[in-house]
């Protein structure tokens, strides 16, 4: 949240060791989200309604510029409950401590909730019929839900006679967030905001498989109801913000620069053993700016401008073309830590393949049978990141084009299959369709964010985005390349690239009391 000109992030954090357990609420600030100090842990398990965790929640500030946080706590039960906590003192511009008054719960699992399956309260609005609104994630057998509570008062909760929303077929909704969504222009909008001109959010976090989708709809306050649009599936093949490892996550309203941000959590995919030997274990990406897309279809994001501080060196290549089989390496500058910015040009679409509708649900699969090594038409083409030199190392981002039915479709990869020479890491491949139409501009751009064991690209302009957990063992340091591919039958162009070498920020581990 931002708060008196200062951004306060909490997280699930583990004191005592780099595996998961003996969960607090961690508290950093920051003035510019870029460079953070941490203070001690907010919240952590104290009380009988929260003894046994404490566990994802959402902060909301009421009116008169109060802060409040709801949270889920464990209690003796093994309930999950919704708590509140408040800053015990309003003039201290860090909010170092929060009390948890005695009231708690203010959300108990009510008969005909599964206990063992109810938390993550989502931030807090007002609605038009004057009570605070909010959802808390849960399931009834496989069918997951967003259940709706009110309030006037922000402490006396009423369940709502139906969810917010629900689906069939679907496991547990964890970390739920819901939030409007200006349907026209890059500005965001408080999450009270409702009326002409304004669509919403509801996105889910999926326990079953660990991946996230949201939908872009309707919200009827007047029966407490969301509608999703119809111009994507409502289910685990639907949109996600993040098509790699991103999990929840959780946007908030910056009032500061009238923005919506959106932190997603991106787990280590090595052995725990080497989690406990390097003494930590799991990263934020990048905050991102959200948007609705001009089509209404979907959502855009984009790192925060602050990020682009964080430049230093910078190396310009234009008008290379890209043959058959071709490399061209980035050079003079460091690429461990690097932002880098490509717009490819493809002049002709002649060769590409013809797209097996059998993936259309399923683009991971599809880059899992057509990676990077796998010769193809137009594709496929992009970078080679973290590279060694002699490239036996690397993780490939690229694109592939389809020719489909009626259209061409545009298969965004990242394939981490030769990222380390060591066994024991999880090398999964993660895909989108990036909804453009190739045939109009004949150009796509990438844009991807390298920082030692993380890349986070971003697709067509941010409509895809794809977040990857790498370990190389050659490729490390000074010893990490950047090149430019071409494995298709098709030429391309870069038209443009950018590359920059990435400044550390300034990390305070000093815990602040």
């Amino acid at each position: 949240m931002y708060y008196k000109g200062i951004y306060h992030f909490f997280y699930q954090y583990n004191p005592y060791g780099s595996v998961w357990g003996n969960i607090v609420w961690a508290h950093s600030i920051s003035t510019d989200l870029i460079n953070w100090k941490a203070l001690a842990p907010a919240i952590y398990p104290s009380e009988p309604f929260d003894i046994y965790g404490c566990w994802s929640g959402s902060a909301t500030v009421l009116p008169g510029d109060k802060p409040v946080i709801l949270y889920t706590g464990v209690d003796p039960e093994q309930r999950q409950v919704q708590n509140i906590a408040f800053p015990a003192n309003l003039s201290d511009p860090y909010l170092r401590e929060w009390t948890k008054p005695d009231y708690n719960p203010v959300i108990p699992p009510e008969l005909g909730v599964n206990a063992s399956a109810f938390r993550d309260p989502t931030t807090a609005w007002y609605a038009p019929n004057k009570h605070w609104t909010l959802v808390v994630g849960s399931k009834r057998d496989r069918r997951g839900m967003a259940i709706l509570y009110r309030s006037k008062d922000f402490v006396h909760w009423i369940k709502a006679k139906h969810p917010l929303h629900s689906f069939k077929d679907i496991g547990m909704w964890e970390c739920p967030d819901f939030f409007p969504v200006a349907a026209k222009g890059r500005q965001g909008l408080e999450t009270s905001e409702y009326g002409d001109g304004v669509k919403h959010v509801l996105k889910v976090s999926l326990d079953a498989t660990r991946y996230e989708y949201y939908t872009v709809g309707k919200y009827y306050h007047h029966m407490d109801k969301y509608v999703p649009d119809v111009t994507s599936s409502d289910d685990h093949t639907g949109l996600r913000y993040d098509y790699g490892n991103f999990y929840a996550s959780k946007t908030f309203y910056d009032p500061a620069k009238k923005r919506r941000i959106l932190w997603g959590w991106a787990n280590e995919s090595d052995s725990a053993y080497t989690d406990k030997d390097k003494g930590w274990a799991g990263v934020q990406a990048i905050p991102r700016s959200l948007w609705l897309d001009d089509s209404g279809r979907q959502l855009v994001q984009w790192p925060i401008e602050e990020f682009e501080t964080l430049r230093d060196k910078h190396i310009i290549v234009k008008n290379k073309n890209i043959p058959s089989g071709g490399f061209l390496e980035v050079q003079d500058i460091q690429t461990a830590q690097a932002d880098v910015e490509v717009t490819f040009d493809v002049a002709s679409l002649e060769k590409a393949e013809v797209f097996d509708p059998y993936y259309v649900d399923d683009a991971q699969a599809f880059c899992a049978k057509k990676t990077a090594e796998t010769k193809g038409g137009v594709g496929p083409f992009g970078l080679l990141v973290l590279a060694s030199a002699n490239r036996e190392e690397r993780t490939a981002v690229f694109f592939r084009i389809f020719k489909a039915q009626s259209k061409y479709m545009v298969l965004m990869c990242h394939d981490p299959t030769r990222s380390s020479k060591r066994e024991s890491t999880y090398k999964p491949t993660f895909a989108g369709f990036v909804d453009i139409d190739i045939t109009k501009t004949r150009k796509i751009s990438l844009r991807s964010l390298i920082d030692h064991s993380v890349v986070e690209s971003f697709g067509g302009g941010g409509k895809t985005c794809i977040t990857s957990r790498v370990y190389p063992s050659v490729a490390i340091g000074e010893n990490a390349h950047l090149f430019v591919f071409n494995n298709g039958a098709q030429d391309v162009k870069v038209s443009e690239l950018n590359a920059w070498e990435i400044t550390e920020p300034e990390m305070n581990d000093e815990i602040i009391y």
